[in-house]
């Protein structure tokens, strides 16, 4: 093992380049790094928000009230669909998961459980039967959620909103944010280089959820406004506060929306272009080939945008929302609409900003104990090795720490002061393999073995006890960036990529260096021996 192959040479030459080809960016200033050739990485370590600065947001996933929005769509789809099938109601009692709807004729609930059944249709995405019909009594109908369905809403809520959050933060431009679920029910921001929370929180509180449906012209508005509202109808208003009595039943739904721009309307004012998917598009040019002539509604967050009459069916799947909109805000609502719209509510239980001063603190708290961690290593073993020996080591060490730098610019990791710590004791576990390795060099040199046999069973001999203890270390670490959340999984990041550029570093560096010396030098005795 411990012959100057040319493979090895070369491996190690190339990984020395590579090293230093994309930990070099790191010195640079920004201006120093912009005119650098396109061709040359430009990436630099990524702090997190413990070092770089930023905020930290806490965020609960309101489900009971995603729960209760899913039920009065619920109820919606049966009052539709029983109207539809020419079939008369009593009345609609709300209930835990679902609803009771009352026959006003008992000789029909075999037509209402029939139609209801095909409501409840085949199992849904989770691959189960989401929403069952069943008979109570001569003349009701129990339609709700089966449990599985309501249990697993919230588990699938945290999952998306996890996604759209994620979407609406890169809409800012921030850099590698942190986002990450924590218990059942909440999710964990972090934005390094973000100092305003506030602003995070108006883009990820907005639920976004827009929505195309008729205006009621069959009910007064006034008799709205009296308290007087149709079971099938809504009371809603725009921004100036005008009333708009508009039809429950949603024709298309923003999860249609392929895309959305900033546009300009017919008077030069900023307008929102969008595009629907195949499906809303088939939607929409059914619903406005069957109301020429009547208006529908754009509502967002419950608030009417706009109300134009349908002059035309629109087949081409695009349109335009106009109003008064600036520039900011139809900037603001683009992002929100591509970004998706929240299933659920988020409430903020908890917001921290970590001052850039804080984090220069960190970052200079962080360099100063990893030089002198580095310090103390380097010191020991030239102090148990001798120059040359512990020089090899002391350089296997060097060009780690460039490895690591370099992996973790390339990879976009983000580097936390756990990741630090991760740092220094990678350091320690590469020196490590070196001490196993000398200390074998040396029971077989003092055993009476010759320099390149006592050399030689010290790499191969050492070798499956190193093997088995960063194997053990990497799979500790995989545990913890699966099952941990964080400072622990940028700590577990750090440690791996350690763990495998050490095993580099600690072997087939020293096998070259030593395997040189010992071509040149051809000594007769081992230094280490004594």
């Amino acid at each position: 093992m411990i012959q100057l192959s040319r493979w090895k040479v070369t491996l190690v030459v190339l990984a020395a380049l590579f090293g230093v080809l994309f930990a070099y960016p790191n010195v640079l200033s920004p201006a120093q790094r912009e005119a650098l050739p396109g061709w040359l990485p430009k990436n630099t370590l990524n702090l997190g928000l413990d070092l770089q600065g930023g905020s930290y947001l806490l965020l609960e996933v309101d489900v009971p009230a995603m729960r209760a929005a899913r039920v009065n769509n619920l109820i919606e789809d049966v009052r539709v669909t029983l109207n539809e099938a020419g079939i008369s109601t009593g009345g609609f009692q709300r209930e835990e998961g679902g609803v009771v709807v009352t026959l006003a004729n008992p000789a029909q609930q075999g037509a209402a459980f029939e139609a209801l059944r095909t409501l409840a249709g085949a199992a849904g995405p989770s691959g189960q039967v989401e929403r069952t019909a069943a008979r109570v009594g001569d003349n009701r109908i129990r339609f709700a959620y089966t449990d599985a369905a309501l249990n697993g809403m919230g588990s699938t809520a945290v999952d998306q909103s996890i996604e759209v959050v994620r979407r609406r933060i890169d809409s800012l431009g921030t850099r590698e944010p942190s986002i990450t679920r924590q218990g059942a029910d909440r999710i964990v921001v972090q934005a390094p280089g973000e100092s305003d929370p506030t602003k995070l929180e108006e883009v990820i509180g907005q639920t976004a959820q827009l929505t195309f449906q008729m205006v009621d012209v069959e009910n007064s508005v006034q008799d709205a406004l009296a308290g007087r509202v149709p079971p099938d109808s809504q009371l809603l208003a725009d921004e100036q506060g005008t009333p708009y009595l508009v039809k429950r039943r949603i024709l298309v739904a923003g999860e249609n929306l392929t895309r959305a721009s900033v546009g300009a309307d017919q008077s030069g004012r900023p307008a929102i272009d969008f595009r629907f998917d195949g499906t809303g598009a088939r939607r929409f040019g059914e619903a406005t080939a069957a109301n020429l002539g009547k208006p529908f509604a754009i509502i967002l967050d419950g608030k009417v945008i706009s109300a134009p009459t349908i002059q035309s069916a629109i087949t081409s799947g695009s349109g335009q929302i106009t109003g008064q909109f600036t520039i900011e805000e139809a900037s603001t609502l683009v992002n929100l609409l591509n970004g998706g719209a929240l299933p659920a509510p988020l409430n903020v239980e908890e917001r921290r900003v970590v001052t850039a001063e804080l984090g220069a603190d960190a970052v200079a708290a962080g360099a100063l104990s990893t030089a002198i961690g580095f310090a103390i290593i380097v010191v020991f073993m030239l102090l148990a090795y001798g120059l040359l020996f512990g020089g090899v080591s002391v350089l296997g060490l060097i060009l780690n720490g460039v490895l690591i730098i370099a992996a973790m610019s390339l990879t976009q990791a983000t580097l936390t002061l756990p990741g630090i710590a991760g740092l220094i004791l990678t350091f320690a576990v590469a020196v490590d393999a070196n001490v196993l390795i000398y200390e074998r060099m040396r029971d077989e040199a003092r055993s009476g073995r010759s320099v390149i046999a006592s050399m030689d069973a010290g790499f191969s001999k050492a070798w499956g006890t190193i093997l088995d203890a960063n194997v053990t270390t990497l799979v500790a670490a995989a545990i913890m960036f699966v099952f941990g959340a964080g400072p622990v999984r940028g700590f577990a990041w750090t440690l791996s990529i350690g763990v495998i550029t050490s095993m580099f570093s600690s072997i087939l560096v020293a096998q070259v260096l030593l395997a040189y010396w010992l071509k040149k030098a051809r000594p007769k005795k081992l230094p280490i021996a004594e």
